[in-house]
């Protein structure tokens, strides 16, 4: 080898050594710096606002902590889930608002769901009177602010209905304005294998599910699974419910003074907010439903056509599969929405979170900042484990392509 060729690795003398990049201009070392800054602001802005209210709360002799939720209510509430009285405390009416606030939402859930499917489908039939209805009900309902549609359906209709002494009776239940009084199921000894044969009966559901999925993904063969899965959702534990003899009583309502008393009784504050969560909400979903439908390529529905399908099956099996991709999204912020704007009972005196617990709890007490944060960490809390199940879900009717 010559030793006359130059090195590679060796800087030539004319250049001078890179130098290095300066604070400045390092965009990295900058954006760190002004991130340390934007907490440290952050951070004293939050003590600042915390010493301050502390001192002022001090200065005026209220006190802070949570010792007030073991405290007696003194108040009832029309509607409890679990067992409550006067005597309980305000750590118990937290509780009791946290599962009306819930009840109402996932019944609201449900009922708008279906509706909303319903009315989405029926806006594209081929039918002009059933989709001319279907724009109706939609483009009327979402227009009119919900607090209106829940004091139309409270004031205007739920108020409207006889006294108790005047109630409408029919099978064996009592209708009237303070509510529908009917007879309450009160299980005897022995009806626990009820509960251990619906348990059976959904674990058989899930293996009946995913047996047929797989069935049909091998053979093309559709397995009927949604008449298998009823019929052992309601048969088992109708069966065992004959076998152990029936541990099943009923607890009828009977006027008593200037009202019912037994049985079992579903106020109309709870029914005025439930429809009206259900209609208004439904009508966004209806739309959300629509998009999704008209999302899916038109060549999807004209082979199926082709192939000789039925359209309720094409629909069914095809079009619905591969909207929901497209529904799931805008779904899931339905389904906030619908929880959040539950906390509008307190305007009708239904017994949720807002009203029990923010509401005449904070009046008594005087915990504002505590009873504010515990019931926005609720409605916080809810929202996040709504959207981690529907996030999961979407994951779940995702298109993978292979």
């Amino acid at each position: 080898m010559p030793s006359d060729l130059p090195n590679v690795n060796e800087r030539p003398s004319h250049e001078k050594p890179i130098e290095e990049i300066k604070f400045w201009n390092d965009p990295a070392k900058r954006a760190m710096l002004f991130q340390i800054l934007l907490v440290l602001v952050l951070g004293t802005f939050v003590w600042f606002i915390g010493s301050n209210t502390l001192n002022n709360l001090e200065q005026r002799g209220i006190t802070t902590g949570f010792g007030f939720l073991n405290q007696e209510a003194g108040f009832g509430i029309p509607l409890s889930l679990i067992e409550y009285a006067e005597t309980s405390s305000y750590g118990r009416t937290f509780f009791v608002g946290l599962l009306n606030t819930v009840l109402v939402s996932v019944l609201g859930i449900i009922a708008a769901t279906i509706l909303g499917f319903i009315l989405g489908v029926a806006r594209l039939s081929d039918n002009w009177l059933i989709a001319k209805l279907s724009a109706l009900y939609i483009e009327t309902f979402r227009n009119i602010p919900l607090l209106l549609q829940i004091f139309f359906w409270y004031f205007a209709v739920l108020r409207s209905l006889p006294s108790p002494r005047q109630s409408i009776e029919f099978l064996g239940s009592y209708l009237n304005i303070r509510g529908l009084s009917m007879p309450a199921p009160v299980a005897e000894p022995g009806f626990h294998f009820v509960w251990i044969a619906l348990g059976v009966a959904i674990v058989a559901s899930w293996l009946v599910t995913k047996w047929a999925h797989k069935r049909q993904d091998e053979t093309g063969q559709i397995f009927p699974t949604p008449w298998v899965v009823t019929g052992l959702i309601i048969g088992l534990p109708l069966l065992a419910f004959l076998v152990t003899g029936a541990p099943l009583s009923l607890d009828h309502p009977e006027l008593r003074g200037f009202n019912f008393r037994g049985g079992m009784t579903i106020i109309p504050e709870f029914v005025a907010l439930w429809l009206a969560l259900t209609i208004y909400t439904a009508a966004f979903i209806a739309e959300t439903v629509r998009g999704g439908i008209l999302a899916v390529p038109h060549g999807q529905i004209e082979a199926a056509s082709a192939l000789g399908l039925p359209k309720t099956r094409t629909l069914r099996l095809i079009v619905i599969p591969q909207a929901m991709r497209v529904i799931i999204p805008p779904l899931t912020s339905q389904y906030l929405n619908l929880t959040k704007n539950s906390s509008l009972a307190t305007a009708i005196g239904y017994p949720d979170l807002v009203s029990v617990f923010a509401g005449t709890t904070l009046n008594q007490t005087g915990q504002a900042i505590e009873i504010i944060s515990m019931t926005m960490a609720v409605y916080l809390t809810l929202s996040i484990l709504t959207s981690l199940f529907m996030n999961w879900y979407n994951k779940r009717v995702a298109l993978i392509e292979r």
